[in-house]
């Protein structure tokens, strides 16, 4: 069983970890590593136990979601195979200036609407920054 007691976790968060548990098991990871692997993702996603007591650093909602939104976006890279990390043509050119609005990332736009002081951009998405770009 993983290190820590489990006695500070909500009954919803012990069935999401029973659940992600049986998940990987069906996949052919091993018990104990599924165990560990179900409550590292519940911690992930929740920030830890949720019963009052205990270490007192508590992360507020809007940090949770964040850290959740962070989480699934950096999934998701890598599953198109694309690293946060790794360089790209398209990121070396435009500290260059010699690429398009298109081909700039979202916080290469957030860094000329800022430049701009185009009202709203914290709030914009990608497309929206393009538009109000050009």
């Amino acid at each position: 069983m993983p290190r820590g007691d489990k006695s500070k976790y909500t009954a919803k968060q012990q069935r999401k970890a029973e659940h992600i548990e049986e998940s990987y098991e069906e996949r052919g990871v091993s018990e104990k590593e599924a165990e560990a692997r179900a409550w590292a993702t519940v911690n992930k996603q929740s920030g830890g136990g949720e019963r009052s007591g205990g270490s007192g650093k508590k992360k507020s909602a809007t940090a949770k979601r964040a850290d959740r939104k962070d989480s699934a976006h950096r999934a998701a890279q890598s599953r198109k195979g694309d690293s946060p990390n790794k360089g790209s043509a398209s990121s070396s050119a435009s500290k260059s200036g010699s690429t398009s609005l298109a081909d700039m990332t979202r916080d290469e736009l957030m860094q000329k609407a800022r430049e701009r002081d185009i009202r709203g951009r914290s709030k914009m998405r990608k497309d929206e920054l393009l538009r109000a770009l050009s």
